[in-house]
């Protein structure tokens, strides 16, 4: 019994791989179709692979049963579920369609997604390293479950692959923005901020959101993710402080 607990945080990360190798397949399969709700699903898996990447850790805290082996492999799992799977799905979706007529982009497009993959990669890598070195209430950079989420909210928004240069050289865009915030110095919130009856507010109000704008949401979301973290970060440099700026240690 003692073995089979230590098993399970190990299990749960497993699934969060299932999810982001299932992703993979269908991204491959529906690349000479195009069929929006095959996009969708992959998609979905993604987000399905966060919660399982959430519950992982959850399990192993109540189980007491949180191993150097288990920080090994989640960290193996968010390379591919955050950084492969995403990546192969937003070439497929913007630029397979196209690349027949347009070469030149679907060349921009598989620079644009091997550079969102390495960066979530060095992301992760510097988050490994840097385990106790920086404020936990700030990540350093966006972390790249948030940025595996950016990007696969715009396939569950707009499901249907780039017919256009225009729509495919948005998504080039995309994954060169993204992942240039993933490698960033740039601060993004964690949710270890203190807890209030603001955050309650803005929690209902985004649930609110969700329930009138529906897939649409998520694009929103994001959206104001990035410019919100990226206006608090130049207003910390102006020396503002009405929300309170990490702490930078002296070996970070």
């Amino acid at each position: 019994m003692q073995r089979a607990k230590f098993a399970l945080p190990s299990i749960v990360t497993l699934m969060s791989i299932a999810c982001g190798f299932g992703s993979i397949v269908i991204s491959v399969d529906n690349a000479f179709i195009g069929d929006a709700g095959d996009y969708r699903l992959a998609a979905v898996l993604l987000v399905l692979a966060g919660v399982f990447d959430a519950l992982d850790g959850m399990v192993a805290r109540a189980t007491n049963t949180q191993s150097d082996f288990g920080m090994q492999l989640d960290s193996i799992a968010d390379v591919m579920n955050f950084g492969c799977a995403p990546g192969l799905l937003l070439y497929c979706y913007g630029f397979q369609q196209l690349g027949a007529d347009h070469p030149t982009l679907l060349r921009m497009g598989g620079i644009a997604s091997f550079f969102f993959v390495a960066c979530g990669a060095l992301r992760l890598a510097r988050f490994n390293v840097n385990v106790g070195r920086t404020d936990p209430r700030y990540f350093v950079g966006m972390p790249i479950t948030a940025g595996a989420a950016c990007v696969a909210s715009v396939v569950v928004a707009w499901p249907d692959a780039a017919s256009s240069v225009l729509h495919g050289s948005l998504v080039v865009l995309l994954l060169f923005v993204v992942g240039s915030l993933m490698v960033s110095t740039v601060r993004f919130p964690s949710s270890k901020q203190k807890k209030s009856w603001a955050a309650l507010v803005v929690l209902l109000i985004n649930l609110g959101l969700l329930a009138w704008l529906l897939t649409a949401y998520f694009v929103l979301f994001f959206a104001v993710y990035i410019v919100f973290t990226l206006a608090l970060n130049a207003a910390w440099k102006t020396g503002w402080t009405g929300i309170a700026p990490p702490v930078v240690y002296d070996d970070e």
